[in-house]
């Protein structure tokens, strides 16, 4: 089934237009959604719009209400809000291009793919010029987009053989980052820093997104097919715990012993390999005391609190 196009339109610079097609780059169908069912009928669950001490409302008495304060709110219709959204436009205007590493990574929202038309023959050749120019110049280009009535910035840049569109957060969107001021300022010992920079070395390596593995998903699946299939669930495998160490220095000595792990990789049990649980299909609770282990810390507590009496 071909890929829905999310915008179709055309890319100007100045004289130079470009027809495209912009395609989504990421998928959430590899997230799984639940649906709130009514266990004893195994129906779904469904919401009516209710007003207290009204009760269930037509849908023609609905509007949007902004609260300005406490239950106090600016009514809005429909009509209204359609009114104030922006023109459909059918063009990318690019009016400024800025440096491959100028746009601080906290802007970057959404990527897309871009591609050329198909329906236009000269689409390919002018794509392509604009391609070749972006990497040529190490640039961006920025500009602007509006779908379904709302405007967003959009940073367009070369990608392998193609082109990227990422949708770009507005200034008023960002929080400062003041919260960083509050961090301490004292210096910290050099053979810390050493020791971490080794550490970092030792698993450097080219990022391997397929290696990072998104274990409580995989969980999710197999509990489900388990169900499904009436049998108990197999275990997925993950990462190891932590040890809990104080010191610090003794911490990224120990770390850089070791090797590091696994160069640039999720590290051992990032896998989503699943393996064979107890009958049961559950974690074996912690092993209980025995009783002849319980009476004897009970002895030994007695003569402790006899002698502290003494």
């Amino acid at each position: 089934m071909p890929t829905r196009a999310y915008w179709s339109g055309r890319i100007r610079l100045a004289l130079v237009s470009i027809p495209v097609e912009v395609l989504a780059a990421t998928k959430s169908t590899s997230r799984i959604s639940f649906n709130q069912i009514h266990e004893p009928s195994g129906k779904r669950i469904r919401y009516e719009k209710v007003v207290p001490g009204i009760g269930p409302v037509e849908a023609a008495d609905i509007v949007k209400g902004y609260e300005v304060e406490k239950n106090k709110y600016v009514l809005l219709t429909d009509e209204e809000i359609d009114d104030v959204k922006l023109e459909a436009k059918k063009s990318i205007d690019l009016s400024q291009f800025v440096d491959e590493d100028a746009i601080d990574e906290v802007y970057f929202d959404r990527p897309f793919y871009i591609v050329p038309s198909e329906e236009d023959e000269d689409a390919a050749e002018a794509y392509i010029v604009l391609r070749d120019a972006l990497k040529k110049t190490k640039k961006i280009g920025l500009g602007q987009i509006v779908v379904r009535g709302q405007g967003s910035i959009v940073a367009i840049k070369p990608y392998g053989k193609g082109l990227l569109m990422e949708t770009l957060r507005y200034a008023d969107e960002i929080k400062k980052a003041d919260m960083f001021d509050e961090l301490p300022t004292k210096k910290v010992d050099a053979d810390l820093i050493s020791l971490a920079e080794e550490l970092i070395q030792k698993k450097a390596g080219a990022f391997q997104p397929e290696k990072f593995k998104d274990t409580y998903t995989a969980a999710l699946r197999e509990l489900i097919k388990a169900k499904e299939e009436q049998r108990p669930p197999r275990e997925i495998e993950e990462a190891a715990p932590v040890s809990n160490v104080i010191n610090l220095m003794d911490a990224l000595k120990r770390s850089v012993g070791k090797g590091g792990g696994d160069k640039g990789g999720a590290g051992k049990g990032s896998g989503s390999e699943a393996k064979p649980s107890s009958s049961s299909g559950k974690t074996k609770a912690p092993a209980r005391k025995s009783k002849s282990a319980k009476s004897k810390s009970a002895k030994t507590a007695k003569k402790t609190s006899r002698r502290k009496a003494a």
